[in-house]
């Protein structure tokens, strides 16, 4: 199983999410406080105010909000609303040769750059062949429905055509959505970003795999679960 441990979590309550990055929330003990919020997208469906969420807790000196917004508590479970999280697993699971069609004991690098972007993962064989990996955080589920984007993104749209690019040249290339909620289906988000939509349609015709896959969420652990039916 590929899993990350949580470190020790606080419940609180969501009072709002602002300037994109910041949120407040109200503590046990009365105290409000205003955690860092490591997620661009606009968190559609998962950022009401009123709803229990969980922190962790980091007070570095450098830290300006020692809080960071994890998980939010919605009807149908956890929900993880962290960006970085999806990254660190996929990162796991690829030296672990998790994913079908992934070799095993590849070498792994992050944040490579390519053209205007950095790609999430790159793999190399033991013949030296790369596959590029791009990874996306899912929220947004809707009737057992995973949709990505919750949010128009231009710069999504870029990392798929540049996938489409290596794919061309004959490397492998891997868009890899991991939903941090509950859902059987993924389907890209047309009715939110149209154009994000049509580029991974494209992409897929220049060669680009795409993958679903759920994340399982405990108040101790976040590890990966079962894949996701695309349907494009």
């Amino acid at each position: 199983m590929i899993s990350i441990p949580w470190p020790p979590l606080t419940r609180a309550i969501l009072l709002k999410r602002y300037k994109r990055f910041l949120a407040d929330a109200l503590l046990a003990d009365g105290q409000t406080i205003t955690a860092h919020t490591a997620n661009t997208g606009s968190m559609l469906t998962c950022s009401q105010p009123g709803r229990p969420i969980y922190l962790s807790h980091s007070p570095k000196p450098q830290r300006r909000y020692p809080y960071s917004w994890e998980m939010i508590e919605m009807p149908d479970g956890l929900v993880g609303v962290n960006t970085s999280l999806p990254n660190r697993l996929a990162a796991l699971a690829a030296r672990a040769g998790f994913f079908p069609n992934w070799p095993p004991q590849a070498e792994v690098t992050q944040e490579v750059k390519i053209g205007q972007s950095r790609l999430d993962l790159r793999l190399k064989t033991s013949d030296n062949s790369s596959i590029w990996v791009e990874v996306k955080n899912c929220s947004l589920v809707e009737a057992g429905v995973a949709y990505f984007p919750d949010a128009v993104t231009e710069r999504g749209a870029r990392h798929l055509r540049e996938l489409a690019q290596l794919a061309q040249s004959g490397d492998r290339a891997i868009i890899l959505i991991l939903a941090q909620r509950k859902a059987k289906i993924f389907r890209p988000a047309a009715h939110i970003d149209p154009v994000w939509a049509k580029t991974l349609r494209e992409a897929i015709k220049l060669g680009v795999e795409i993958l679903a896959w759920g994340v399982d969420l405990t108040l101790t652990e976040a590890s990966l679960g079962q894949p996701l039916e695309v349907e494009i």
